[in-house]
């Protein structure tokens, strides 16, 4: 038996197509027996049927018979189970090829999708570098300045507080003068020694002298010392407030630098992916 198949969109052959070539019918060969054994019994009546060579004829054809019959049941059963094939393989892949068809798009859709996400991805790295940058720059430039601040303010204290204790000394200096120059017996000594110098007691009992404007030196030395004291303490503060919140920005920031990192690893991760799917699809589409 042949099978004539010519469909390659499946499997390789059209079920339409698909019939058992020609064969002897069953009952062409049954007359053909009894064509033959009716003649055999005409010429040769007299032999003995075990021996009669129609027999083996007509037994030979019978056998014949039966195996074209199972032959042609297998080929009806052959071709049965190819029509299912063709039938069930050929929805499959139609039904696969609309699949892959809806899919390539959505997967176009998906790599522009991640490729507008990995962009965003970058664009906020680079915008926490520049920030960790510029927060490091802050705090450098402010410990310069605090440095330079602290040690104008300790050399100001300093002085000032040298100032004090100077004019201080200056004022018992003066002060102890002036009583001895108030003295009895100190007046009759510099009246023998110098007449004209013996009725001369200094200026400590005018408004605003020597003493006076010591004792004003004094006060603006000791409150130059405590004005910046005071605002050294309050710079101290603030540099110390400003570092430990440009700090903590700045851990914050390198924190979220590297979360933006690693987005967008698994953002480049998934579009390779996509695009691999794509080119696979793209291709059994080609194949169909």
């Amino acid at each position: 038996l042949k099978f004539v198949c010519s469909r390659s969109s499946c499997c390789g052959f059209r079920p339409d197509t698909l019939k058992p070539a020609p064969a002897m019918a069953p009952r062409v060969l049954l007359l053909l027996a009894h064509s033959a054994i009716a003649g055999a019994v005409t010429q040769r009546a007299g032999l003995h049927i075990a021996a009669n060579p129609i027999r083996k004829v007509v037994n030979m054809l019978q056998m014949m018979q039966k195996k074209v019959e199972a032959e042609a049941e297998k080929a009806d059963e052959l071709f049965e189970k190819y029509m299912c094939y063709c039938k069930t393989s050929g929805g499959a892949l139609s039904q696969s090829i609309e699949a892959a068809e809806a899919k390539a798009p959505e997967l176009m859709s998906s790599i522009e999708a991640a490729e507008g996400k990995l962009a965003q991805l970058k664009k906020d790295v680079k915008e926490h570098q520049a920030d960790r940058t510029s927060a490091k720059n802050a705090m450098a430039e402010a410990t310069a300045i605090r440095e330079k601040e602290h040690s104008e303010n300790t050399q100001a204290i300093a002085d000032a507080a040298a100032g004090v204790e100077a004019v201080k000394s200056a004022l018992v200096v003066l002060k102890e003068f002036y009583a001895s120059q108030a003295g009895e017996g100190s007046f009759l000594q510099r009246r023998r020694q110098m007449p004209e110098m013996a009725a001369y007691k200094g200026m400590q009992n005018a408004k605003g002298g020597v003493i006076g404007m010591l004792e004003v030196i004094e006060s603006d030395f000791a409150r130059l010392k405590a004005e910046t004291e005071t605002a050294e303490t309050q710079a101290a503060s603030e540099y110390d407030k400003f570092m430990t919140e440009s700090t903590a920005s700045k851990t914050a920031k390198h924190e979220e630098e590297v979360k933006l990192k690693l987005d967008k690893d698994q953002a480049e991760f998934e579009r390779e992916q996509t695009q691999k799917d794509l080119r696979t699809t793209e291709e059994e589409l080609a194949k169909a």
